[in-house]
Formats: structure tokens, C-alpha cells, sequence
């Protein structure tokens, strides 16, 4: 063979004339003679095996060149004829490979080889083209249809490619290189296959999973290249490419880098990519199409799947941590969270793991404040995945705790959301213990602590004391007595000569009796450092002492012998022995001490151990108690899912048993009422997981903790709480549990004392029953005598809190709360139940009991849900107790005369001075004013009712005794008898309202009636507050006056005036709330008659006490919401409760204005009046708050046309303000608004309302405030207008208006030379038709401040004409003013006097 085949760039290449010996393609046959070439083909193929592609690579080539136009069935048959070619090479290369060859059949084989994988490649290529084409084509229409037969060619090629893939893996995985000349095979080659790969790659469905065998033939081919051919830079590279164009391959790329470094033991591809991916600039990463996203989901993916070899290669990626981009920032903190999982995790790291580690943990913990909360919410999510993992070390708990709780005060949603669930990941997989309290771990701490203490001052005085040997002292000293030595021993001068022969004189009567007693005199001036002394007794001792052993060396007096003197004098013989007094004997050590000591030792340190563990777990108990506060206010937040978060959060915080997490659960429950099916669902569910599927081995078990569960819910539950909790227990008991029966028999028992329980939990078990009986009536009913006996028996005046639970149980059973159909329910007068009840409450009427009237209005209430002629019943037991009263008076009864010295414990009841126990009266007329509100609501609701049912009961029977005949003449005329029953029946319904309420306007308060009996001393109770002075007299009257003023409109608006007063004057903060109270009832039931007064409900805002307050706020946003109340501009009193001192009260003030924001242009309308009044000199409100309270309104501003229309109205207040003070708040009212270009528009139009304002500076700031946002993101032509505005705003503010006429003037006027001509301003227009509205005059004085004689019923005043400039609020001015006076209505209709030019001209 003598030529050889070159793969070329491009496929045209093979046409052209090539280079000596190259192949060229001789003849390209046409589409109609393939087929026949084709199977010539076929035949060679069979014959001669796979180096027939030598002969028949034109055909090949043909089917290449002209495959846009070949039938498919063609271009399959080529197909399948080169996998069976490069198949046959497979087969037959490894016995030429492992033989010696020869040059020439080596020539052959290697272009076979080029010549088949070239063609099988490209043909490939051209496949996948028009596969992909041909998918687009075939889409799915809306209808879903798609072509069959393009379907079908679709699949058939699906199937086909991974044969393609696996052939050519089973050919290169041969050693093929053998085949070209030194083993360098051509990059070429290379490329042909994996240019055919990365093709097949670019399908936009091979992520799917019905191409995963395909996706996986191609990474292995791929990995066989870069292993075996060299081709890892050019992968690295490539796979950068197809990141950075094509999204959907992230994870692919990631599985096939992985692939590559672990089965193929290429590790140095994963750094090649990360290095190519970390040299990436922050500047290019920020533009489009630079695939970020993909890099930061490879990246991502690629720590989940080789987190070890990340590790090398992380400094590379760090330094996007400092970019722009957050995708990026977000995969670091990915890759970091990874190892710090998988590797750098466990006991067993070394010195420069556990560096790594906690370097590591800094960085990610930076990056929980980062400035994207997107970067913010998946390193907390991170944090839970560690967390979960138990991959975070003991010592970071209480850091990352801290953040994590920060972290719920973030902006973002998602942040909180994410933060919820990083902290009750630390709750579930906390090291500390299973309960988390505090409370609970404060005295266990504190008894550690001192037994810690204990045994370090044991160990203290058990050490020993620290023994320096004498030979380490001469050791130190050494030195300077060497040199005091030589000094000593030198010759001197005549001087000194004297001076020593002194001192040697003074040193010869220093001299002990006996050299031993010398001996020891020099080791003392040893040991006190008089060096001199001791070297000059020394000397003399020898003199005194010449037959001493100890002195004996200095017979030769040098430096050395009176060292060595010295030293034996100070040391001793043996160098050893420690410096100790030879009469100390020495300290006996027993034999076990050393073990002794390690024991020691030992407890410490576990005492150590065991301090610290408790000292982190209430620290950590702490940190949770504190997210605990503030997720539990999350419960209510709009957005469902931190709704959700929040709610498994107290779940989970109360399953450890954590402290305060009941206080969530109970918190969450009035939830079961979201109208969000999610949150109702979440809320339902925590409840079944926490009390309805208790733990236990048997029924018995399992009941007696689920009560115990619910009971301790229920402990000091408020009435809201209750009622919420019913709704569960009732599902509870509505479904088929199998622990229904043992629940209720625990219950029944609890409550009855078999089993011994505290009052409390007797409490909780019946008014449990009381739920149950909801679902089934039977529950209670079977067992009245058993309630009757338990606790309305002769103990009831013991527990009347029992009592009253018990009462509240039996309701469950009746029609009202059942809200049953039918025949109405009731018991007979006789019946056991009645005769405990009017029994107990005549009894309590002369007790001073603090829980009585709490049970007897439970009890009244339960005789006219329950018994027959209940007014009868009521009637007779008021007798009783007025009777009872009266003897007590007669006998001299029981007066407390200490509280009548402290408190007015007794009070005149007549002018013969007979007294009464104030507290028994008190009680006397709480009933009579329970009775008369009960009566009223047995009448209008039971009574009525019941009417109803009988006129319906009638009706039906004598429509079923109307014969066939008349059913006959029915049909005759319908429409005209459907009329006429219609008016019957809306006739028989007025006529039996119109009987009530005359029974109620005349026989409830008759002289025959005894309730009418009560009401002229309800009337002198509450009208003297002087004379009956005492508090529960004076609450339970005024309470009782308000329940008769329900009865008819007669008896309201004869008293209401008095319940007025009361409101204003009470000193008790008590009775003005329970006025607040039933004035709101009054106001539904009549509000003809209460709305003059609306004013006087309003002034109860400003109350002095925060519960008044708080109540009146809650009654009024009930009657506004519910539309009962007009709103007017008085609702500028709730706006200031948004800057009360009071939390509670200012979430009630929010919550009303969020409500009110839903009705349509609500607070749009009441902007303007709100405004006024309080930035009314006379009110006094400071800046700061009016911007606080401005601010909040103006947000619920949403739509530009409000806006729009906002703008011209506050421009037109500027005319009626009087103070700069007001011009001030007009200015800053308008730069809260969200300015848009028409609102600029309408501010220009405006000019001339507050341009002479603008020389004060609280008025040129804010109006500047608007320019400054007008002007970001602001088209050019909007930019121009804002600067011209802004120019204009300057020029008067520093010059004046009067020197400013307009920007054109004043450039004309610059290039005049600047003359000194003045401009004249032009006053302002008054407006097309427009008046000014007279300014409000000074506001309405309390009623408080008023006489008694002055305090007169406001009459209804007429509207006054409304101009044509009107706000909704305005319209309705003369309303709220009704009680003005002359004196309070405004004389002045503006304060600055202003005329248009035609007008100063027309006069």
C-alpha cells in the first residue's frame, strides 16, 4: 500500500489533492447508486473482513456527503456496516498486536483503523444533527400529538448510539498505538472521536435518565482518551466550553470528572478544571452568558462526589469568595460544607486537619452576614447539613448558635426560613442532653461547681511544698562568691590593709566557741547572700580552729580550698540531700500514695468534665430559649412557609422539653383558624404528633399520657387557648380511635378523685369532657348526676372554679353551642341540675368569694341554654338572694368593719343608715344585670327561634291537609301564591321581631317584673361614686347598668349618658374598660343611639392606663372593620397608638390600619385629616414620632393614582396651615410618597400652594428628599424635568420667591448683566372654583373637664355644603363636631389672605 490516510479537519478536505502519498476520495457516488454500492459493501465485509473499508471508502464517504438526502433507512445500513467494521478491528488487532508485524500490514491496519472510526464518527455526528433537528420539528402541539414516524426514527437512533459508543470503547481500549510510528498517535485522530463525544453531549436530553446508559458510554469512551491518548488537557478544556454554553450539563460534567479521577486514576483532571474555573475573574463571571451558574453547580456536585480531592485544590476557589458573584460564593461555601463532612470530620484528624477544619468553619461563618441572602440562606443550610451530619465540633456549638438565632432577625424570607431549620436541627442533634431547661440544669450546675471547688482546695492542701536542694542554690550562687573569693583573697593597699585588719577583728569576735557552731554561722551568711562575711570567717575559722576536719583543707590558703570550704560547709557530703534541717525527721510515706494521687487526679478531672458539659448545656438551653421568644412572635408572619418552620420549630423545642416551649404550642393553636389550608394542616398535625399519639405499652397507658399531655395544655389556658383546643380534641373524638373510651374513662375518673389528681388537673379533666361531648352528647349527659354530685354538691362552695368548669361542660350538651336543629333540647325545672345550681349561687351571694360571680354567670347562662322557663327559674332565685340580703341586713349580718375603715366595706343603703355588705351587694347586682342580658338574648334568640320552628311546623301541616283540588288551583296561578306565601311569611317574621320587642320595651322592666327592682340602685350606684366608693361595687354596677341598657332603646338613651360619664370620670381602670366594652355591644345593638357619642369612644385612645387603652383599640377596630362605625378622621387617635410606649398596643394599632388598608381607598381617604390633626400645634406631637407614624400610613399607598391625587391635596393644605411647624410635616408627608413622573407633573402643577414655603429649610429638605429619588433609574427626559424642579427648588430657597419669578427670567436677567431689577412674585391662584375650608378651631375639651350640668346629649347636626375641593374625610367634618360650640367654631377661613392678579385688578 503507498498511501496512507490522513483524518482531516473538515470532510470536504478528502476531495482535494492532498500531499505525496495521501489519500484522496476518487469517486463520490450519487444517492441513486449508494444502495447497490452499499451492498457490494456488505459482500467485501463478509469476504474479506473489516480492511474492506480500504476498497469501499468512497461509499463511506458518498453517504457522508450527501446524508441531508438520503432516506434513513440508508444511512441505518451504513451504520450498521461500520460498528461492524470497527468491531471486526476489535477482534482482530489484539492477535497482529501481540506478534511482531510487518511495516507494510502495519500501513494497512492503521488506515483501516483511521479510515472506519473517521467514517463511524462523522456519520455519528451527522445522526445526532438530525436527530436533534428532527425533535424540534416533531415537538408536542398543545394537543400532545407528535409524528409517528418521526417518533420512531427518533427511538431507533436513541437505541443506536450507545453501540456506537461501546464499539468504539472496545476498539480503543486495545493498545492501538502500537500502530503509529513511536506510539504518537496523531491529535487528529484524537479529535475526530472526541469531537464525535462531545456532539453527542450537546443533546439537550442527555441528563435525562432514560439516557443514562448512553451518558455513561460516553464518559467511559472519554475516559479511555484521556487515559490512554493524552487527552486530559483537551478534556479540561472542553469540559469548561460545555459549561459555560450549556447549563443543562452541570451534573453531567461533574460525573464525568469524577469518573475520570477515580476509575481511571486521572486525579490531575479535577484540578486542571478547578484551576481553569478559579482563574476565572470576577469581571467576566458578572457578564451574561459566562456560566456561572453552571460552574457553581458543577462545582456543587463535584464536592459531593470527590470531596477528598477537593482539598488540594480549594485555595484555588477561595478567592471567589471575595467576588461579585454570589452563585459563586454560594458553590464554595458548598464545596467547603462537603469536606467538612465527608473529610475533615471525626476524633481522628491530626494537627493539620483539625487547622484545615476550623480555618474552614471561619470562612463559612464570615459568610453568614454576607450581602446577598441568597449566599446567606445556603451556608445556613449548609450549617444544617453539618449539623445533621454531627460533623460540628463540641467547641462551635454555642458560636454558630448565636448566629443562627441573629440570623432570625434577616430581611429575607428565605434566611429566616432556613435559620428556623438550622436551629431545630441543633435541638434534634444536640450532644447535651434530651431535655433543655435551663430552670432544671441551674441547681445540678451550681452543686458541681462548688464540689469542684471542694476538690481543688482538698488538692491545695494536700501538696506538698516545693523542695529546692541545696546544691541548686550553690549552683546559682556560685559565680559571685568566686569573684568575692579572689577579691578577698588578692593583696591590698595600706588603706585597705586597715580596713581589713578592723573587719578581720570584728570577724575574730564573730567566732563561735567550736568550729561546729562556726561552721553553721557561714552557711548562714551563705544563705543570706553576705558572701564577704562568709568567705572572711571562713579564713579565720582555720586560725581559731586548726585541728577542725571541717576546716582542714585551708592549711593551704587559695581560692580553690576555700570553695571547696564553702561548698562542703553549705551542701553537706551528699550533693543529694535537700536543704533541710537535720532535726527535721524525715516525712513517712506510705505505700499506696502514688495510687492514691492518680485516683485523685482522676476524679478531678472527670469533676472538670463533668462542669464544663453542664456549663455548655445551660448555655446552649439558654440560646434556645432566647430563639424561642422570637420564632414564637413568627407564628402570625404572611408567609406560610416560615409559618410552617416555625410551627415544627415549637414542636420540636417541646419534645426536649425546652423551657417556655409551651408557650409556642399554646402560642400556634389559635391557628386551627387560618383560612390557610397549609397552616391550619401544619398546626393540626403538631397537635396529633405531640398529645393525640401518645406513647405507650397498653390502651390504659396510652390514655393516662394523653390526658396528662392535654391537662397540662390546659393549665392556666386562657379562654381562647380553650376554645381553640376544642376544635382538635373534637376531630379527636369525632374519628374511629380505639383510645376514645379509655380517654374518657381516665377522665371520668380523675375528675371524680379516684385517681389522685390536684384541683387544676380536676379542672382540665372536665372541661376535657366537656370537648368530648361536642362530638358525642352521650359523654356528659349519662353522667349529670355524677357532675352534679362531684362538684355542684354540698362542696361546691369550696371550688367554685370546679364548679364553674363543670357548668361549662354541661353547655356543651345543649342546642346553643351544638348548634343543633329541631326540637329544642331542655331540661324540666326540677331537674337535679337547677336545684344545685340556684342552691350554689344563693350561697355565694353572701360569701365573699373572688370566683364566685365567674361561676354564676356559667350558671345563668347554662339555665337559659338548658332548662324550661328559665325566666321562671331566674325570677325565683333572684327572690332568693334579694331575700337572703335583707335578712342578712335585718340580722346585723356579717359587716367586715376593717374593710369598711380601709376600703368602704359597708355602705348606706337609705337614709336610716342601715348598711350592707358591699361585697354581697356587689354580687347581688351582677346577677340581676346577668339575668337581664340573658333574658334578653332567650327572647331574641331562643324564643324567636322557636317561633320560627312552629310557624314552619304549622305551615307544613296545613299544607299536607290541603287536598288534591287545591293542589290543582296551586298550579293554576303559582307565581301569584309563591308571592303571597312570601309576604305571609315576611309578615309573620315582622310581626314576632315586632312581639319581642315590645316584650322587651315593656314587661321586662315592668312594675311586675323584678328586675325592674334594680335598676334605680344600679342608677344611684353609679351616678355617686363619692358615696359608693367601693371597687367591686362600683364595677359590678356599672357592668350590671350596661347589660339592662341592652334591653330596649328606652332604657339606653335614658342612661347613656350616665355610662358616658362614667367612662370619662371613673378613677377605676377596670370599670372604664368594661364600659369600653359594652358601649361597643350597645353601639351594635343601637347605633342611632350611640353614634353622636362616637367621639367620646375615640377619647379613650389617649387614656392614662395601657389595659384602657388597649381595650378601647381592640373594641374599635371590631366596630370600624366590621363597617358598625363610620371611619372618620378621629381614626388619627389609633394612628398615635403606633408610637404607644406599649408593644401589645402598638401591634393592635398596625393590625387595625392592616385591616383597614384592605378596604378599598380606606386610608387613602383618611390621609389628609389624619395629617392635620396631628400635626395640630395644640397637640404637640414631635417630629420623630409624626415621621413614624407618617411613615407607616404611607405605605399602605400603593396605586399611582393615589398617589397622584395625594400630591394635589397636600399641596393644598399648605394654604390652610397656619405654623411653619405644619408646613414642615405637609413637606415631609410628601416625600413618603412613592413619586412617580405623573406626581412630579402634579407638584409643578402646584408650584404656587407652598413655593413662598420653601425659605424654611424643613420644607425645602423633604421636597428635595423627592428630586433625590425621582432622580435614580429615572429616564433621561425625567431626569432633565427633576433637575429643572430642583434648580427651581434652590434658586427660592437660598434667594426668595419674590427675587425668583421663573428659571427663564432669571437666565434672561443673567445676560442683562445681572440688573438690579426685582422680580414681583406672582401670588398664588386661588383655583378654578376652589374655596378654602375653614381651619378646625381648637379641639373639643374632654368631657372629664366638664361640669355635670354641661355634660348634655350631642344632637346630630346637618351636613354643611361641601366645596368643590373635598376630601372623603372633610365630608363628614360637621358629623364629627357635633358637639361645637360658638366659642369652637372657627371665624378665620385661612390665616395669610391670598388673590390672584384678575382679582386685585377686578376690585
Amino acid at each position: 500500500m503507498s498511501w496512507d490516510f490522513f483524518v482531516p479537519l473538515c470532510v470536504a478536505d478528502l476531495v482535494k489533492s492532498g500531499g505525496i502519498n495521501q489519500y484522496v476520495v476518487q469517486d463520490v457516488v450519487s444517492p441513486k447508486q449508494l444502495p447497490s454500492h452499499l451492498h457490494s459493501f456488505k459482500a467485501a465485509l463478509r469476504s474479506q473482513g473489516p480492511l474492506c473499508v480500504l476498497e469501499h471508502f468512497d461509499t463511506g464517504y458518498s453517504v457522508l456527503q450527501h446524508c441531508n438526502t438520503l432516506d434513513l433507512s440508508v444511512k441505518e445500513d451504513t451504520l450498521e456496516l461500520l460498528i461492524q467494521v470497527v468491531r471486526g478491528l476489535s477482534v482482530s488487532l489484539p492477535a497482529l498486536l501481540s506478534a511482531p508485524i510487518m511495516a507494510a500490514d502495519c500501513k494497512e491496519q492503521l488506515n483501516a483503523l483511521k479510515m472506519s472510526v473517521f467514517l463511524l464518527c462523522k456519520l455519528t455526528e451527522a445522526l445526532e444533527s438530525d436527530s436533534y433537528r428532527q425533535s424540534i420539528l416533531t415537538a408536542p402541539t398543545k394537543g400532545g400529538k407528535k409524528g409517528k414516524a418521526a417518533g420512531e426514527g427518533l427511538w431507533q437512533w436513541d437505541s443506536e448510539r450507545e453501540t456506537v459508543l461501546q464499539a468504539l470503547t472496545q476498539l480503543l481500549q486495545l493498545d492501538v498505538r502500537a500502530l503509529w510510528s513511536m506510539s504518537l498517535v496523531e491529535e487528529e485522530f484524537i479529535s475526530c472521536v472526541t469531537c464525535c463525544c462531545y456532539k453527542l453531549l450537546e443533546n439537550p436530553t442527555i441528563s435525562h435518565v432514560r439516557n443514562k446508559p448512553t451518558r455513561e458510554a460516553i464518559i467511559h469512551l472519554l475516559g479511555v482518551l484521556i487515559k490512554k491518548y493524552n487527552h486530559i488537557l483537551g478534556a479540561s478544556v472542553k469540559v469548561i466550553q460545555l459549561l459555560q454554553h450549556f447549563e443543562q450539563l452541570s451534573s453531567v460534567c461533574a460525573q464525568a470528572v469524577s469518573v475520570w479521577s477515580t476509575e481511571y486514576g486521572v486525579k490531575a483532571i479535577i484540578g486542571e478544571v478547578i484551576r481553569e474555573i478559579g482563574q476565572r475573574s470576577s469581571g467576566e463571571l458578572a457578564r451574561e452568558g459566562s456560566g456561572v451558574k453552571s460552574f457553581s453547580t458543577f462545582l456543587s456536585e463535584l464536592s459531593c462526589l470527590v470531596p477528598e480531592t477537593m482539598i488540594a485544590n480549594i485555595s484555588v476557589l477561595l478567592t471567589h469568595l471575595e467576588g461579585e458573584s454570589p452563585s459563586m460564593r454560594v458553590a464554595v461555601c458548598e464545596v467547603l460544607g462537603e469536606i467538612l463532612v465527608r473529610v475533615l470530620c471525626g476524633d481522628g484528624l491530626d494537627d493539620s486537619g483539625k487547622a484545615d477544619r476550623d480555618r474552614f468553619f471561619d470562612t463559612l461563618q464570615e459568610h453568614l452576614h454576607d450581602t446577598h441572602s441568597h449566599v446567606r440562606t445556603r451556608v445556613l443550610q449548609v450549617y444544617t447539613r453539618i449539623v445533621n451530619s454531627k460533623a460540628l465540633p463540641l467547641f462551635k456549638y454555642s458560636e454558630v448558635m448565636g448566629l443562627a438565632v441573629g440570623r432570625l432577625m434577616d430581611k429575607s424570607i428565605n434566611v429566616v426560613k432556613s435559620a428556623i431549620q438550622l436551629l431545630a436541627a441543633f435541638i434534634a442533634h444536640n450532644p447535651y442532653s434530651c431535655k433543655l431547661s435551663s430552670a432544671d440544669l441551674k441547681m445540678p450546675l451550681e452543686k458541681e461547681t462548688d464540689k469542684l471547688k471542694e476538690m481543688r482546695q482538698k488538692r491545695q492542701e494536700k501538696a506538698p511544698v516545693a523542695v529546692i536542694r541545696a546544691s541548686e542554690l550553690w549552683a546559682a550562687m556560685e559565680p559571685e562568691l568566686l569573684l568575692t573569693t579572689r577579691a578577698e583573697l588578692e593583696p591590698a593597699s595600706e588603706g585597705e590593709q586597715e580596713q581589713q585588719e578592723e573587719e578581720k577583728r570584728g570577724a575574730e569576735e564573730e567566732v563561735a566557741e567550736d568550729d561546729r557552731a562556726t561552721a553553721v554561722q557561714i552557711a548562714q551568711f551563705l544563705r543570706v547572700n553576705k558572701y564577704r562575711n562568709a568567705v572572711r570567717l571562713c579564713v579565720r575559722a582555720h586560725s581559731c580552729f586548726p585541728n577542725s576536719e571541717i576546716f582542714a583543707p585551708l592549711s593551704t590558703l587559695s581560692t580553690e580550698t576555700v570553695m571547696e570550704t564553702l561548698a562542703l560547709l553549705f551542701k553537706g557530703p551528699d550533693q543529694d540531700t535537700p536543704e533541710l534541717s537535720q532535726s527535721t525527721p524525715p516525712t513517712p510515706q506510705k505505700d499506696g500514695e502514688p495510687e492514691e494521687k492518680e485516683g485523685e487526679e482522676s476524679e478531678l478531672k472527670k469533676q472538670e468534665m463533668l462542669v464544663q458539659y453542664l456549663t455548655d448545656t445551660e448555655s446552649f438551653a439558654l440560646q434556645v430559649e432566647k430563639a424561642i421568644a422570637v420564632i414564637n412572635n413568627m407564628l402570625y408572619l404572611k408567609t406560610t412557609t416560615v409559618v410552617q418552620e416555625a410551627v415544627q420549630f415549637c414542636v420540636t423545642v417541646c419534645e426536649f422539653s425546652v423551657a417556655n416551649s409551651l408557650s409556642g404550642v399554646r402560642k400556634m393553636l389559635p391557628l386551627v383558624w387560618s383560612t390557610d389550608a397549609a397552616v391550619k394542616d401544619a398546626v393540626v398535625q403538631a397537635y396529633r404528633r405531640l398529645y393525640l399519639n401518645p406513647q405507650g405499652d397498653t390502651l390504659r397507658a396510652k390514655a393516662q399520657t394523653l390526658v396528662d399531655s392535654l391537662s397540662e395544655l390546659m393549665v392556666d389556658a386562657s379562654l381562647g387557648t380553650i376554645q381553640c383546643l376544642e376544635e382538635i380534641v373534637q376531630e379527636f373524638f369525632g374519628g374511629d380511635s380505639s383510645l376514645q373510651s379509655s380517654v374518657v374513662q381516665v377522665l371520668w375518673e380523675r375528675f371524680t378523685g379516684k385517681r389522685d389528681s390536684s384541683s387544676l388537673n380536676r379542672r382540665a379533666a372536665v372541661l376535657l369532657l366537656g370537648m368530648a361531648a361536642r362530638a358525642e352528647r352521650e359523654v356528659v349527659l349519662s353522667n349529670l348526676d355524677t357532675l352534679c354530685s362531684v362538684a355542684l354538691g354540698e362542696k361546691v362552695t369550696e371550688d367554685f372554679l370546679l364548679a364553674r368548669d363543670s357548668v361549662i361542660t354541661i353547655c356543651s350538651i345543649t342546642d346553643h353551642v351544638r348548634q343543633s336543629k329541631g326540637a329544642p333540647f331542655r331540661l324540666p325545672q326540677d331537674h337535679q341540675v337547677f336545684t344545685c345550681l340556684t342552691q350554689a349561687i344563693a350561697e355565694g351571694v353572701v360569701m365573699e368569694d373572688s370566683h364566685w360571680q365567674s361561676f354564676m354567670e356559667q350558671a345563668v347562662r347554662l339555665i337559659y341554654f338548658l332548662a324550661e322557663s328559665p325566666d321562671v327559674l331566674c325570677s325565683r332565685l333572684l327572690q332568693r338572694c334579694a331575700r337572703l340580703l335583707l335578712d342578712q341586713m335585718g340580722e346585723g349580718g356579717e359587716i367586715n368593719k376593717e374593710g369598711s375603715q380601709s376600703q368602704g366595706g359597708t355602705q348606706d343603703s337609705d337614709e336610716q343608715g342601715v348598711q350592707v355588705n358591699c361585697v354581697c351587694l356587689a354580687q347581688l347586682l351582677a346577677l340581676s344585670g346577668c339575668v337581664a342580658f340573658w333574658q334578653v338574648s332567650h327572647l331574641e334568640r331562643s324564643v324567636s327561634s322557636e317561633l320560627r320552628r312552629r310557624r314552619g311546623e304549622t305551615e307544613e301541616r296545613a299544607e299536607k291537609e290541603k287536598g288534591p283540588s287545591s293542589k290543582a288551583k296551586q298550579s293554576v296561578n303559582e307565581s301569584s301564591v309563591e308571592e303571597e306565601l312570601g309576604l305571609v311569611g315576611a309578615s309573620a317574621e315582622d310581626t314576632e321581631a315586632e312581639l319581642i320587642r315590645q316584650i322587651c320595651e315593656t314587661e321586662l322592666l315592668a312594675e311586675a317584673n323584678l328586675l325592674c327592682a334594680f335598676l334605680p340602685l344600679l342608677v344611684k350606684v353609679c351616678s355617686s361614686p363619692g358615696r359608693y366608693s367601693h371597687r367591686q361595687l362600683t364595677t359590678a354596677s356599672c357592668l350590671a347598668l350596661s347589660q339592662y341598657m341592652m334591653i330596649s332603646p328606652s332604657v339606653c338613651e335614658e342612661h347613656i349618658r350616665l355610662l358616658f360619664t362614667v367612662l370619662e370620670r371613673s378613677p377605676l381602670p377596670i370599670v372604664r374598660a368594661n364600659a369600653i366594652i359594652a358601649l361597643g355591644d350597645l353601639t351594635v345593638r343601637f347605633p342611632n343611639i350611640l353614634e353622636p357619642w362616637t367621639q367620646n369612644l375615640y377619647a379613650r385612645l389617649s387614656d392614662e392606663v395601657p389595659s384602657v387603652r388597649q381595650t378601647a383599640v381592640t373594641v374599635l377596630t371590631q366596630l370600624v372593620l366590621k363597617d358598625v362605625l363610620k371611619v372618620k378622621g378621629q381614626v388619627s387617635e389609633v394612628a398615635v397608638l403606633l408610637i404607644d410606649p406599649e408593644p401589645h398596643i402598638v401591634s393592635l394599632a398596625l393590625n387595625f390600619f392592616n385591616e383597614l388598608a384592605s378596604k378599598d381607598n380606606a386610608i387613602y381617604n383618611l390621609l389628609p385629616d389624619i395629617i392635620s390633626r396631628l400635626s395640630d400645634p395644640e397637640r404637640g406631637m414631635n417630629e420623630e414620632d409624626f415621621n413614624t407614624i407618617m411613615k407607616q400610613l404611607f405605605s399602605y399607598i400603593t396605586k399611582e393614582r393615589q398617589t397622584e391625587s395625594l400630591v394635589e391635596k397636600l399641596c393644598q393644605r399648605f394654604r390652610t396651615a397656619k405654623t411653619e411647624r405644619q408646613w414642615c410635616d405637609l413637606a415631609v408627608s410628601l416625600s413618603l410618597l412613592s413619586m412617580c413622573e405623573r406626581g412630579l407633573k402634579r407638584l409643578q402643577e402646584c408650584w404656587e400652594c407652598y413655593s413662598d414655603k420653601l425659605t424654611e429649610p424643613g420644607v425645602y429638605q423633604p421636597l428635595l428628599t423627592i428630586t433625590a429619588k425621582l432622580r435614580r433609574g429615572a429616564k433621561p427626559q425625567l431626569k432633565a424635568q427633576v433637575e429643572d424642579f430642583e434648580k427651581r427648588l434652590t434658586a427660592v430657597h437660598t434667594r426668595g420667591l419674590e427675587n425668583v419669578e421663573s428659571p427663564e427670567m432669571e437666565e434672561e436677567n443673567q445676560r442683562e448683566g445681572g440688573a438690579s431689577q426685582t422680580s414681583v412674585a406672582h401670588a398664588p391662584l386661588a383655583g378654578r372654583g376652589r374655596r378654602s375650608r375653614a381651619k378646625r378651631g381648637p379641639s373639643k375639651p374632654s368631657v372629664s373637664s366638664q361640669d355635670d350640668d354641661s355634660f348634655v346629649t350631642p344632637k346630630p347636626t346637618r351636613k354643611c355644603k361641601k366645596p368643590v375641593i373635598t376630601f372623603s374625610s372633610d365630608e363628614e367634618d360637621c358629623e364629627e363636631d357635633a358637639v361645637m360650640t360658638d366659642s369652637e367654631t372657627p371665624k378665620v377661613t385661612t390665616p395669610i389672605a391670598r388673590s390672584s392678579r384678575r382679582a386685585r385688578l377686578r376690585h
